[in-house]
């Protein structure tokens, strides 16, 4: 089964005629609104939001469908061209928002290149998500239960409740997380260029760790078992021809958290690194 809804701002109102078991909501507002089905609620869900500008915002709720909501994006305007002086400002109406439904992966994208859009989405708690913005806009979600994967270039990244595992970057933004659950044997891995990184985990979290922060600090409340032989030096041999010798040891703490468990890596160049463990 495959759907695919485009919604542009409404010149009529559908009242509350159902199309393709998609409630599409009068837009009086420039607000764009869409309900998705999934094709088989009783399997494993996903939900994509990928923007080029614009924030994203997701949140679990107790219900079976997923629910979009897409406003034009307030971001920079660009400067008025000298012959429009004096004149009013015709802005383009709607987002140009494009939902796609198949085989339980819901893609949502917005075609409003030059201005973008702030996306709003509910999804049941069980969906697993991928969310990815360019330009201009943070990225949220809470209450999700599911593995996550978020990738923001210019903004920060909030993560609240969720159960799960998660692969998170922010290139030039902080990075705050805090999980009720965490799904064992998940590799996870926490990365900025010029941000903080906070993540709070469980008390029970086990994991071998890796801490690197540049020109930063890094802090835990956990007791990180270290482990000095982890930091093995990379060895390069020049060939017979070549007598160069050299020997790198690349910088940051490996340890243990609760006696080792999956993978979990802390990357910031810029920034300090906070592991929590929740009261």
């Amino acid at each position: 089964m495959k759907m695919r809804l485009k919604t542009k701002t409404m010149r009529w109102c559908l009242g509350s005629t159902l199309f393709l078991l998609a409630g599409l909501a009068c837009a009086q507002d420039s607000v764009d609104r869409v309900t998705v089905p999934f094709s088989d609620p009783s399997r494993p869900k996903t939900v994509h939001v990928n923007l080029l500008n614009g924030g994203i915002v997701v949140r679990g709720y107790a219900g079976k469908d997923v629910l979009v909501e897409a406003r034009p994006h307030n971001g920079e305007r660009r400067r008025v061209p000298e012959r429009a002086q004096g004149m009013h400002r015709i802005d383009a109406a709607g987002t140009g928002l494009s939902v796609e439904e198949a085989d339980n992966i819901v893609e949502i994208k917005t075609a409003a290149w030059n201005s973008g859009a702030d996306i709003v989405v509910q999804v049941p708690y069980a969906t697993s998500l991928k969310l990815k913005t360019v330009n201009d806009g943070d990225i949220v979600a809470e209450h999700i239960n599911g593995d996550v994967e978020v990738d923001d270039l210019n903004g920060k990244v909030t993560l609240t409740n969720i159960s799960g595992s998660a692969l998170v970057h922010a290139l030039n933004g902080k990075i705050v997380v805090t999980f009720d659950r965490i799904t064992q044997g998940k590799v996870m891995s926490f990365s900025s260029l010029n941000g903080d990184i906070d993540v709070t985990f469980p008390p029970d979290l086990r994991a071998n760790v890796k801490v690197k922060t540049d020109n930063g600090e890094a802090y835990s409340d956990f007791d990180i078992k270290l482990d000095p032989n982890a930091r093995k030096p990379e060895v390069e041999r020049g060939n017979a021809n070549d007598g160069r010798f050299r020997v790198k040891f690349e910088r940051g703490t490996w340890g243990t958290i609760n006696g080792g468990g999956p993978d979990m890596q802390f990357t910031t160049l810029n920034g300090n690194i906070f592991i929590r463990s929740r009261k």
